[in-house]
């Protein structure tokens, strides 16, 4: 059984929508009748340009936003149909990483009370265990023990990406979403924290959706991937497939457009 399982699922956004009410004309499909299975263990890499719908993918698998219709299957337990109790948890198995690490995280708390905030509400764990795991969880995504008192505004780009991916290691989820997780940051900051999210893979037993619009980056990291064109999914395999001997013309425009991947 996949550990994830989406299916035929659509996301409707009205056009022109009025913070008064007014509704413009139309809408648009974010989300186009798609199905995908995520295996666990795995890394599906979500590829395509801007305005695809990756994003908008990535949040509904974990309802984060709602969908239309369709059905978003977690270990066999329908998602859509869970509780708000239910959901919360769940959440202890599925969590994000942000692809703004700055805007992700609370300016006004302290990288000791980002990291730890996950475990106080959700596992509710005693004040000397709940630094036992801090320490182990900065120590995993390569931060010193002296990142504890400080906070975001203080670090680089990449050092806040990885008290992000920290805090979302907190609860040991098997799934993660990472949403352009390095979008944000230069190129050799950003090899380094999809290094370090392979190696965390590894580590801890991870199942990734990772969204990019970099083939480059997807292939490194991914075992399958998924592209995605105005809301759709377009073409789906294993990596190799996808990136040597490509059946759909997007996915060839988008290899083309990285001259070293180009079939």
């Amino acid at each position: 059984m996949p550990l994830l399982e989406i299916r035929n699922l659509i996301k409707v956004f009205p056009l022109g929508e009025s913070i008064f009410g007014g509704g413009g004309k139309g809408e648009v499909r974010a989300v186009d009748d798609v199905s995908l299975n995520i295996q666990s263990g795995e890394t599906l890499g979500l590829v395509g340009e801007s305005g695809s719908g990756k994003s908008t993918l990535g949040r509904l698998v974990l309802r984060l936003i709602e969908p239309t219709s369709g059905e978003i299957l977690f270990e066999g337990r329908d998602l859509l149909a869970a509780s708000r109790g239910e959901m919360r948890t769940l959440r202890r198995d599925m969590q994000i990483i942000f692809q703004d690490p700055f805007g992700s995280l609370d300016p006004r708390m302290r990288v000791d009370d980002v990291v730890s905030e996950p475990l106080i509400i959700h596992e509710r764990m005693h004040s000397s265990a709940r630094r036992s795991r801090v320490a182990e969880l900065l120590k995993a995504v390569g931060l010193d023990q002296s990142a504890r008192q400080r906070f975001p505004h203080e670090f680089s780009g990449g050092q806040r990406q990885r008290i992000g991916i920290a805090r979302a290691l907190a609860l040991r989820p098997k799934f993660i979403v990472a949403d352009e997780p390095i979008s944000a940051l230069d190129v050799s900051v950003g090899a380094q924290i999809v290094n370090l999210l392979s190696q965390l893979q590894r580590e801890f037993g991870l199942t990734y959706l990772f969204i990019s619009h970099s083939m480059p980056v997807v292939r490194y990291l991914a075992t399958r991937i998924a592209v995605m064109y105005r809301g759709k999914i377009v073409e789906v395999g294993p990596t190799t497939q996808i990136t040597e001997r490509p059946q759909h013309a997007y996915t060839r425009s988008l290899l083309e457009a990285t001259p070293e991947l180009t079939a």
